[in-house]
């Protein structure tokens, strides 16, 4: 059984960082590359929002009686054609490689292609959030 309290605990504490995200992106990839400490602030964001995104996929897909996805990625592309469309699924699930890549420094992070990640965030997480909120108002009818 889906907990809705769980869900929208997660979300209530997506929007603050979520909000922060999308006042840096506001200012502008020049003002982004200008501002070390913003860099840092951003990845921390991101690594809380997408692991909170990913903790509400898990949930909401085991709860409904599927198996655990194999991995992160697989936890937005199973949400496909359930709660969010599925070409959605495909471009938002690349939000979990991201979040690895800030999480466990695979690599330097360019700061240009974290503005671009921050950026498709940015856009991608509202319709995620929508999506969710109207699948479980669905649960609820």
């Amino acid at each position: 059984m889906i907990d809705r309290e769980l869900v929208d605990r997660k979300i209530v504490l997506i929007a603050p960082d979520l909000a922060e995200v999308q006042a840096i992106v506001a200012r502008g990839l020049a003002a982004f590359l200008a501002n070390r400490m913003e860099q840092v602030a951003v990845e921390r964001y991101l690594e809380r929002i997408i692991g909170r995104m990913i903790d509400v996929n898990y949930h909401l897909l085991t709860e409904t009686g599927q198996p655990p996805p194999r991995d992160y990625y697989q936890s937005f592309i199973e949400l496909g054609g359930r709660v969010v469309p599925p070409e959605f699924a495909a471009r938002i699930a690349s939000a979990a490689g991201l979040r690895n890549r800030i999480a466990h420094e695979y690599d330097d992070l360019d700061p240009s292609r974290l503005f671009e990640g921050m950026e498709a965030a940015a856009r991608d997480i509202p319709v995620w959030l929508r999506h969710v909120l109207a699948y479980l108002e669905s649960l609820a009818d």
